[in-house]
């Protein structure tokens, strides 16, 4: 009997540890989610405070034949996120109706055009993200018939967005030379910030949240 009692309490125990350690991945999954979502919206801010900064007759300026404008970057950007994030889960991630060639034409005609197509990406990509739960985290979706998980998919997007957005800001930079208004930690003020932040004691939240 008192074997039995054992065998019973160490049953319940293994029950209560693979409990709380599938809580704990559930827990870790959502904050990836969470934690992606508040990157992407990061990266969209900077492409907006660039925007904002730039006469709207710039936005379609190329340095050369060979360089994107920032009308060009975006419009890329929208043919990517539509194709990418439409129908996340079940369909490949390269739709046949994208056409990927024209999305580096310069036929954008103005910067209502421009934040238009802008945010049709934005809100494709991240009704998908909200749509999504841990479990969805280890499917398989294809891009061009070669299978990622869902997190794979989301990480390649991740590195991808911010590239193109980097693009945009430096164009930014390079048409408002001395009026440009920093996007990060001024020239010369590093002291200032990290004096700033380390006068806030240690806590755990997204960098983002502190901005």
């Amino acid at each position: 009997m008192q074997e039995s009692d054992h065998n019973c309490r160490q049953t319940l125990i293994a029950l209560l540890t693979s409990c709380n350690q599938l809580r704990q991945n559930a827990d870790n999954m959502n904050s990836y989610l969470e934690s992606v979502k508040k990157q992407f919206e990061y990266y969209k801010m900077l492409g907006e405070k660039t925007f904002e900064q730039i006469p709207e007759e710039k936005l379609f300026w190329q340095l050369n034949e060979e360089s994107n404008s920032i009308s060009m970057i975006v419009n890329h950007l929208n043919g990517n996120m539509l194709s990418r994030w439409t129908d996340f889960l079940t369909s490949d991630g390269e739709k046949e109706w994208r056409k990927r060639d024209e999305e580096f034409d310069n036929d954008i005609k103005s910067k209502k055009e421009l934040l238009s197509l802008w945010n049709e990406g934005w809100e494709c990509l991240f009704r998908a993200i909200d749509s999504l739960t841990e479990k969805d985290l280890e499917k398989i979706v294809y891009i061009r018939n070669m299978g990622h998980s869902v997190s794979e998919a989301i990480n390649r997007q991740l590195a991808h967005y911010p590239y193109h957005i980097g693009q945009i800001v430096f164009i930014g930079k390079a048409i408002q030379n001395e009026n440009w208004k920093s996007l990060s930690i001024p020239k010369a003020k590093s002291k200032e910030y990290n004096k700033e932040k380390f006068s806030k004691p240690k806590r755990k939240e997204h960098f983002t949240n502190d901005l």
